[in-house]
């Protein structure tokens, strides 16, 4: 009968020890992940995670920091935005620093992220390969791109604008006709919107803009026309060429992303905000574009 009791008493204690630690166990996991071990909700971008990164997670971000590193599409040949120094390899602009703050503020590091040389041609092509994570490079947002990729928030404020030779007779896009030798790079937007500007005009199409404007330089076209942020870069390239006319279009440029990723989007629209309320997008603004944005 003693030995009946001894072994109820221990059955007890050790009932009363396992629902104890079944309470902590419980208490452990509030907050935290779910029973099936997945992580909580993605939250915002705003916290940080162990390794100095985000917090913010989704299918999208998670495969970036499982990877552990940031692939974007920049151009190469786009002064102020995306131009590759021959002689030291580096990739710089104003689209290069937007993008490696994003990287920053995604894995704690602007150095983790690897740079890829896109064209307004290929840069859809490689996204949606999934040869990049997104593109950033001077590409505006359209509603015919929509259908093809998801997009940001606007990050810079461009228009379409005219290069010309300084003492060129044509001030302003009412001086070209039909007849205008035009130049710009296959798949911008620009062409259509001459095209349209001035019935019968048939642009001449080069691969990159570094070739249109060696065309320009060399005689081969009247004007070349693009985005004023792009002929910008050009002319200080070389101060025999100049800007004219106001701009004929807006130009918003957006970051581009695969679509069905609602995470990416979400976190880059995120980090644009805190970089421009902190003075960070201002500051990289200024820098390329030599004054501040306007308001």
């Amino acid at each position: 009968m003693k030995r009946s009791k001894g072994w109820l008493s221990l059955v007890m204690v050790l009932t009363l020890v396992l629902l104890a630690l079944a309470g902590c166990g419980n208490k452990d996991n509030a907050g935290g992940t779910s029973g099936s071990g997945s992580p909580s909700p993605a939250g915002s971008p705003s916290g940080g995670s162990g390794g100095g990164g985000s917090a913010a997670s989704g299918k999208a971000l998670d495969g970036i920091k499982k990877r552990g590193k940031l692939v974007v599409g920049v151009k190469y040949d786009t002064k102020l935005f995306g131009l590759k120094d021959p002689a030291s390899g580096k990739v710089e602009g104003f689209d290069v620093d937007i993008s490696k703050a994003i990287a920053k503020k995604l894995l704690g590091d602007e150095n983790k992220i690897e740079l890829k040389e896109v064209t307004s041609k290929t840069r859809i092509n490689m996204l949606n390969n999934d040869e990049i994570d997104m593109i950033v490079a001077t590409m505006t947002i359209n509603e015919e791109r929509k259908k093809e990729v998801d997009f940001s928030d606007i990050y810079f404020n461009a228009g379409q604008s005219l290069l010309v030779k300084k003492g060129s007779p044509i001030k302003s896009i009412k001086d070209v006709t039909k007849d205008t030798k035009v130049l710009s790079q296959k798949g911008a937007t620009s062409v259509k919107n001459i095209e349209e500007k001035v019935p019968g005009l048939r642009v001449q199409q080069f691969d990159n803009y570094q070739d249109a404007f060696t065309a320009l330089k060399s005689g081969q076209g009247d004007v070349l026309t693009t985005d004023n942020a792009i002929l910008y870069g050009m002319m200080k390239q070389d101060p025999n060429f100049e800007v004219v006319g106001e701009p004929f279009t807006e130009e918003p440029y957006g970051i581009a992303v695969k679509k069905d990723t609602p995470d990416l989007v979400k976190f880059i629209n995120d980090t644009l905000k805190e970089l421009k309320s902190s003075g960070e997008y201002d500051k990289i603004y200024t820098k390329w574009i030599g004054e501040a944005p306007k308001k």
